[in-house]
């Protein structure tokens, strides 16, 4: 019986060493793939999980209705679309801008400082309240006619219900415009865009609003907030423009008032370096030279495109026939209320938004405010934008439009 157990006990010893062999081969095995994986990122045997990209860098896009605007965020900017096609009754707000700024109300802490146009929205006024009731510092700069006088008119009334409130509100009492769309969040959010805060810029217009969390850029803001609450509008106003640019997670922004910037002389420059392509959706457009450097890089190559608001693109002093007769192509909007965007997008990363409309009056009588951001993930949202604009658009009627 000896020999029997000695064969048995080689042939475990022999089972046991190629356990050990295997085992080593699969460890260096692991080890190489693993090395392997680390440098390249590739998977090629399926046995890591799939990964989450981070959302510092890229969008993140929110629920949305059929056929709705692109919304996106990401922790330090947020992009939002007015969308009249999905989202048009205000007595159902809660996936409407005026929900993402509620949202923003009651977040705030210390402070919400304003400089918005006009006003009509109840449950926004109704959160202004709040957050004055639980010592918020609200404050509101409004234009006089469009603003406090326009609040006595019938289905208006929030301005009253603030000041009832103890919330101070003031005008610019001037005929030119206190026309911004700014507000400012705990010194930290800055939200802006072409978005009145009203039944017709919520619910029945094209508009966009972009939200940047940046203390550096608030402090922009609050300086040209400051300004007004003191009494300086328009061309009395001191310019800081050599002070209102910032970086903000790599993204650079440059931001500008009217009238005191000059804005339109720092935008054109912008457009005439575009070296690929040129989109804009304007609600006015009677700027020549915006025309003129438009149909220049036109001419150089550059694919140039834009959408015009209808009715006001009509008048003689609209730049829709001088595009149109460059052989630029451009369509008017075909919304039955109308476009509102102030907006000009340049190679895919660059975007031009605010409050101003690309007008004499606007750059050199008004108050107002110019973003300018360059950000690739933020101008595919605007691109997005145009796209549908571009689509429910139509070209102009030939018979009305007469080139020379």
């Amino acid at each position: 019986m000896a020999p029997a157990k000695k064969k048995s006990s080689r042939t475990s010893r022999s089972k046991s060493s190629s356990k050990t062999n295997l085992t080593v081969i699969l460890l260096v095995g692991i080890i190489i793939f693993g090395a392997y994986y680390a440098l390249t990122g590739t998977d090629v045997l399926g046995i890591f999980p799939t990964a989450v990209a981070p959302t510092v860098q890229g969008p993140v896009s929110q629920p949305q209705s059929p056929g709705s605007g692109t919304n996106a965020s990401t922790n330090w900017w947020e992009v939002y679309f007015a969308d009249p096609l999905n989202i048009n009754n205000p007595d159902n707000w809660q996936n409407s801008i005026e929900a993402h700024l509620i949202d923003k109300i009651n977040a705030a802490q210390t402070s919400i400082h304003i400089a918005s146009f006009e006003f009509d929205l109840t449950p926004v006024a109704e959160a202004l309240v709040a957050a004055k009731q639980r010592g918020v510092d609200v404050r509101w700069v409004t234009d006089d006619e469009s603003g406090l006088q326009a609040d006595e008119e019938p289905g208006h009334g929030q301005f009253a219900m603030l000041q009832k409130a103890g919330i101070e509100v003031k005008d610019d009492g001037r005929t030119a415009l206190m026309h911004n769309k700014f507000w400012i969040f705990d010194r930290q959010w800055v939200w802006t865009g072409s978005t009145n805060i009203t039944v017709n810029g919520g619910f029945k217009q094209n508009n966009n609003t972009i939200v940047i969390r940046s203390t550096r850029l608030a402090e922009i803001y609050e300086r040209e907030f400051d300004e007004m609450w003191n009494g300086q509008f328009g061309p009395r106003s001191p310019s800081t423009v050599d002070q209102q640019s910032v970086t903000v997670n790599g993204t650079p922004i440059q931001v500008y008032f009217a009238s005191e910037d000059d804005v339109l002389s720092h935008i054109i420059p912008v457009v005439a370096g575009a070296q690929r392509d040129i989109r804009f959706l304007a609600f006015s457009f009677t700027d020549y030279p915006l025309a003129k450097a438009m149909i220049d890089r036109a001419a150089a190559g550059v694919d140039v495109a834009g959408v015009f608001e209808k009715v006001g693109s009509e008048t003689s002093s609209a730049e829709l026939t001088t595009l149109y007769c460059a052989k630029v192509p451009v369509r008017q909007d075909g919304n039955p209320s109308f476009l509102h965007h102030k907006l000009i997008i340049v190679d895919d990363h660059i975007v031009i938004t605010g409050s101003l409309n690309f007008s004499t009056n606007a750059d050199t009588s008004n108050d107002e405010n110019v973003i300018v951001i360059d950000n690739a993930d933020i101008a595919k949202l605007y691109v997005q934008e145009f796209e549908r604009d571009w689509a429910q658009g139509s070209a102009p009627d030939p018979a009305k439009v007469k080139c020379d």
